[in-house]
């Protein structure tokens, strides 16, 4: 369990790291905006798209098989990461990271499932491993902020390759392997959704930075992958979306959610890093110290959270955690405007993360409880995926507000990006409040749903 754990760990330990290490890149490599925005989305690219097939995958050809494949490549790939002549390897590098990343966490999750059969041993299991991500989040922008004030941007990478090492001598027993499925995974169907999610984060950045005509071939080209991919649904056998999970009620509603959850959080890890050493002279180390009062939620509120969903059902804390990352997007925008001192700007982050942290658990409850009777692996698998696509346009969108000259250069606008990931939260809020369906809203009635899940496991 440790070892599925930490490969987890590793994967989302990468973000949190690389964030604090954007300063340096954009003066070590001569980075311009639209280069370092690339360096996070060429990952969430990959990460976000591949996702949708993830289980597919592992049930097709092996869990144990796929996360040891997995974890390995994220070590070499890092390693390679680390050794990056210029800006742009370094992009196409962190996309076959993103790649590497996808066949680890739905890998994990099913080597859990094998492991742990009865439901109450699973559910243990399943917080363990999440209490893991909470401390890769915690210890993401510290460890960078280390990383980078040691040895500079290379670190953040290399710490990466003794970390798989670990796993794979952890999980090289024979007890986590499991036989292979006949289940098919549909390779162009996942092409074209790659396609037309890096499509349109080209577009957003290429918009951001003045480009228009960039900006509209790129959308023309995502509406042609976009349409590519319908097609190949609409044919295949092989479903990378759902349709009972898509037409569930609530789901809809849900899903935007997730994707604006990490719209906002991917856009603050984008922009901050940027920001906070300007605003307030800070170190590098410095730099990944002063998120820990937005990562520390991360780690400690989601058993309050499961708490509240147990007791009134996932809807009330998601609106809870829109609203408060509403109103920390619009404290952080005015305290950033004003040059607050750090204290005023760390009540604005604790704010982030504890909607964050309020948001997430309620959202996968409630994605859960919405599903179809056996669907539930298909709909966390999509909530993940569209997560990360909202993760990639909240970084696109940021840098057109953050920008930096290559070789670093003053952060421009620097209230915009909480504001604007504060009337998105708004905007969000106001859909799951108008969301309708007795199973989203009803606490009993998720209570009643839930253990009736069990029953039916």
């Amino acid at each position: 369990m440790l070892g599925i754990s930490l490969g987890y760990f590793v994967v989302l330990l990468d973000t949190g790291v690389l964030a604090v290490a954007e300063p340096d890149l954009a003066r070590s490599l001569g980075a311009s905006t639209a280069a370092l925005q690339w360096t996070v989305t060429a990952y969430t690219v990959a990460f976000g798209a591949l996702l949708l097939s993830g289980g597919a995958a592992a049930d097709r050809y092996g869990a144990h098989r796929l996360f040891r494949a997995g974890v390995a490549a994220f070590g070499l790939v890092s390693l390679l990461c680390a050794l990056a002549p210029d800006v742009w390897t370094l992009v196409a590098l962190r996309a076959v990271l993103g790649v590497a990343a996808a066949a680890v966490v739905p890998a994990s999750m099913a080597m859990i499932a094998g492991l742990y059969p009865q439901p109450v041993a699973r559910a243990r299991a399943v917080a363990a491993w999440a209490a893991i991500s909470g401390a890769a989040l915690v210890a993401g922008p510290v460890a960078g902020g280390l990383l980078v004030g040691l040895a500079g941007w290379p670190a953040v990478f290399l710490i990466n390759v003794p970390l798989a090492a670990v796993t794979l001598t952890l999980t090289a027993g024979s007890a986590l392997r499991r036989p292979r499925g006949d289940r098919r995974v549909d390779w162009p169907g996942q092409v074209a959704a790659c396609a037309a999610l890096a499509l349109l984060t080209d577009a957003v950045i290429a918009l951001g930075a003045g480009e228009g005509v960039h900006a509209a071939c790129s959308a023309a080209a995502c509406a042609g992958a976009t349409a590519a991919f319908a097609a190949r649904e609409r044919r295949s056998t092989s479903l990378v979306l759902p349709p009972a999970v898509l037409r569930a009620p609530g789901m809809a509603a849900a899903m935007f959610s997730g994707g604006v959850v990490n719209f906002a959080l991917s856009a603050l890890l984008f922009a901050l890093p940027l920001l906070l050493p300007a605003a307030l002279r800070l170190t590098p180390a410095q730099t990944g110290a002063a998120f820990l009062p937005m990562t520390l939620p991360f780690a400690l509120n989601p058993l309050v959270t499961g708490g509240i969903v147990a007791r009134f059902g996932p809807r009330p804390p998601v609106l809870a955690g829109l609203g408060l990352l509403t109103a920390a997007g619009a404290a952080l925008g005015a305290a950033l405007a004003a040059g607050a001192p750090y204290p005023v700007v760390a009540a604005g982050l604790a704010g982030v993360g504890v909607g964050v942290s309020l948001a997430l658990p309620a959202l996968v409850a409630l994605v859960v409880s919405a599903a179809p009777e056996g669907a539930a692996g298909s709909a966390g698998g999509l909530l993940n995926a569209v997560r990360q696509a909202g993760a990639t346009v909240g970084v696109a969108v940021a840098g057109a507000f953050v920008g930096v000259a290559p070789g670093g250069g003053p952060p421009l606008h620097p209230a915009a990006v909480p504001l604007v990931t504060a009337g998105v939260c708004a905007a969000a809020a106001a859909v799951v409040a108008l969301a309708g369906g007795r199973s989203v809203r009803d606490g009993v009635s998720f209570r009643r749903a839930r253990g009736g899940g069990r029953r039916a496991r």
